[in-house]
């Protein structure tokens, strides 16, 4: 088994779906994850490579300072290529230039990606902070009961269950 974040990832499981057993990553992060460390879409986690392995747990452990994703330019219908004399520095260097003077921004979605304890402090400081200011959903939190407009009448069990302060 691969222990990432402290959580075992099932061997025979693919991995983009043993991926969505980490608190926070869904389906489309976990394809997005896949594609950035280069993990092909029917690779189980047993296949992995030492290497991408160890790119997951650190790219996990700290998405925020991950190096960003090269830029390539796309060409337009009317592009002509440069002569094979021209190196790829060069090329790379004019691209860069024209990318400043348009400032394209390099906008990464997993940059803000929270995962496992964090995203449930986060949460956690969320229904909090809903409590303290006294509005209608802090309430409901206080309460236990359902937030989001749910029948209260029969099945507001699951809600006593699970709207409680002390979430982990």
């Amino acid at each position: 088994m691969v222990h990432v974040l402290g959580i075992n990832l099932p061997d025979n499981q693919v991995a983009r779906f043993a991926l969505s057993s980490i608190y926070g990553i869904g389906h489309h992060t976990a394809h997005r994850l896949c594609a950035r460390l280069q993990v092909h879409d029917k690779c189980k986690v047993k296949d992995l490579s030492p290497f991408q392995v160890t790119s997951l747990a650190s790219f996990l452990s700290s998405p925020a300072t991950a190096p960003p994703l090269p830029r390539y330019p796309l060409a337009m219908p009317d592009y002509v290529p440069p002569p094979p004399t021209v190196s790829t520095q060069e090329l790379l260097a004019k691209f860069n230039e024209a990318r400043s003077r348009k400032k394209i921004r390099n906008l990464d979605p997993l940059k803000n990606l929270k995962t496992e304890s964090e995203l449930r402090r986060e949460i956690r400081e969320n229904i909090a902070h809903q409590r303290m200011i006294g509005s209608y959903v802090g309430r409901r939190h206080a309460m236990h009961l359902p937030v989001r407009g749910q029948n209260t009448q029969n099945n507001a069990k699951t809600a006593r269950k699970l709207n409680r302060l002390d979430r982990y």
